[in-house]
């Protein structure tokens, strides 16, 4: 696939025809198609297409506008992304009441770090509102008194900010597919295990209740499937035998943090893929392990292993 592809996402209600519909227009531009994903979950319909726009017979303008009104006649959300669109990446990041995470991602971005604005701060509480005005980011707080988010809102914020990448800093929400899938492999989460071990809700807990030795914490892109999105990097902690809810957070949220860092700049910088599930470093890309680092090698044994018995015996 070419490194400058325009990316087509199209969101509505599950009908026929709605493929066929969008590569036809596609098709009669000029526009190579080099990747088409599509998917329905609860009535929801999301397509998203990697294409190459370099050789189509009509403008960025004209296709936008074009697609727009293929849209509007199928009742369906239609966005595109040129390359010249992603130069400079906004990033809005969704928290709860939790503020390591979010201290780390303003951090970073102070010190020039993630090559990318951190454009917007949207809570469902408004806990963190004092540490977004603190870096003069604007703060928006969509949640109800119990904390429940109103999506529409949601959206409509996203939109108006332009946003590249969505940063979950614990936020304590499940977003629906029809966020999810406007944002496919562009929403990042931190989870307090090493997945696929104790998803949902209190994770720490559940790692201590099941007497685990070794507890740690995931950031992974966010799915329609809770907790099981492609895993980016993970982070790992033991646990003593006293360890409660307290001593956990003591020692997983700096984790939680490094790990989420991570993951954002590992995106921003296009070092990795997904295909199929699987998250992996992208060819040319800088250096990078995804998982444990090296340091790790010296404290693992790497003998024995299988298949010493079969040589010994050919010995004889």
């Amino acid at each position: 696939m070419t490194t400058d592809i325009t990316e087509i996402t199209v969101i509505g209600d599950d009908d026929t025809g709605l493929v066929a519909n969008v590569t036809s227009l596609l098709f009669e531009r000029g526009i190579n198609i080099e990747d088409l994903d599509q998917a329905v979950r609860d009535g929801v319909f999301r397509m998203y297409l990697a294409v190459d726009t370099s050789e189509m017979v009509c403008t960025e303008e004209t296709l936008r506008q074009d697609l727009n009104d293929l849209g509007d006649d199928l009742g369906l959300d239609v966005q595109v992304r040129f390359p010249a669109d992603r130069e400079t990446q906004q990033i809005a990041v969704l928290v709860t009441k939790e503020s390591h995470c979010l201290e780390a991602l303003f951090e970073a971005w102070a010190n020039d770090e993630l090559g990318a604005d951190i454009g917007v701060v949207i809570g469902n509480h408004d806990d963190l509102q004092p540490l977004a005005e603190h870096y003069d980011v604007p703060f928006h707080d969509i949640g109800d008194e119990g904390g429940q988010q109103n999506e529409d809102e949601l959206l409509e914020l996203l939109a108006d900010y332009d946003v590249d990448l969505i940063v979950l800093a614990r936020y304590m929400r499940i977003l629906s597919p029809n966020v999810v899938f406007r944002y496919e492999d562009r929403i990042i989460n931190v989870h307090p295990s090493l997945l696929p071990a104790f998803p949902g809700a209190e994770a720490y807990r559940q790692a201590i209740e099941e007497g685990v030795r070794v507890a740690g914490v995931t950031a992974h892109y966010v799915t329609t499937d809770l907790d099981q999105g492609p895993i980016i990097s993970q982070r790992a902690f033991d646990v003593p035998d006293d360890a409660d809810l307290d001593e956990m957070k003591r020692r997983g949220q700096p984790l939680e943090a490094d790990a989420l860092l991570e993951a954002v700049k590992l995106h921003l910088n296009g070092d990795i893929s997904v295909h199929r599930g699987r998250t992996s470093v992208r060819e040319n890309a800088t250096q990078y392990q995804l998982g444990l680092p090296e340091e790790i090698d010296e404290f693992t044994p790497d003998r024995p292993v299988d298949g010493i018995g079969s040589v010994v015996a050919k010995d004889r």
